[in-house]
């Protein structure tokens, strides 16, 4: 079950985006949301606890998406936090890749609040 009270990392390099993400949740009741630039930022504050659920783009410098994933699933203390993944294109290739490597679920840019909505309860309901 969601529960809009959980702490929630969004991670994407474009400041822009990140506000549009943190807009869609709000809209949604949820109350404490964090940002972080990249997979290097994101992954400090996972390891300062409390983080619920992660919502990360693909492209980012530093270290992108994909390997935060991968480090995430890799660290007993992580690995339960659920992760959905953001994409600029829905490239099967990349879709395959993330189910792989752990990902919960995934969802294609532009970003709006029923999509949000619908994938995020999809992710908390099989949990």
């Amino acid at each position: 079950m969601f529960n809009p009270e959980m702490k929630i990392l969004v991670v994407d390099d474009f400041q822009v985006m990140r506000k549009v993400v943190k807009t869609c949740l709000t809209q949604l009741n949820c109350a404490h949301i964090e940002e972080a630039a990249d997979g290097v930022e994101a992954l400090e504050k996972l390891h300062q606890g409390g983080v619920g659920f992660v919502i990360t783009d693909w492209e980012m410098p530093n270290m992108n998406g994909i390997e935060l994933l991968r480090k995430i699933r890799s660290e007993e203390a992580l690995q339960h936090i659920p992760v959905m993944m953001v994409t600029a294109e829905g490239l099967q290739d990349n879709i395959i890749e993330a189910i792989r490597a752990g990902v919960n679920n995934y969802i294609v840019k532009p970003i709006d609040v029923d999509s949000l909505r619908e994938k995020m309860h999809k992710i908390f309901d099989e949990l």
